[in-house]
């Protein structure tokens, strides 16, 4: 059975995520288990969480400093919803 088009459009995401330096793991076991991905860049720390398809996704991309933040980095943008467009958001829009 042929993979629907969002399906094939997701895996290239996936893989221009990993080419830009997302480093991916699943969440929670399975084929289709939800996944996390975190790169880190000199000036920012960018996280992608994916659900599934259907399912809320969302992406942080938080500010780096030299000083310690209590409560951690500061977000600087956010995106939320299904996955390819999460995704094409994160891809497209955040350079590294």
């Amino acid at each position: 059975m042929a993979d629907s088009p969002e399906l094939v459009a997701a895996k290239r995401l996936l893989d221009q995520a990993k080419s830009q330096g997302f480093t991916f793991q699943r969440v929670a076991p399975g084929p289709d288990g939800p996944l996390f991905a975190r790169r880190e860049t000199p000036e920012h720390r960018d996280e992608i969480y994916l659900a599934g398809f259907g399912q809320s996704c969302y992406a942080t991309r938080a500010r780096k400093s030299s000083l310690i933040v209590p409560g951690g980095l500061p977000v600087t943008t956010r995106v939320d919803g299904d996955a390819l467009t999460v995704l094409h958001t994160v891809i497209t829009d955040w350079p590294t």
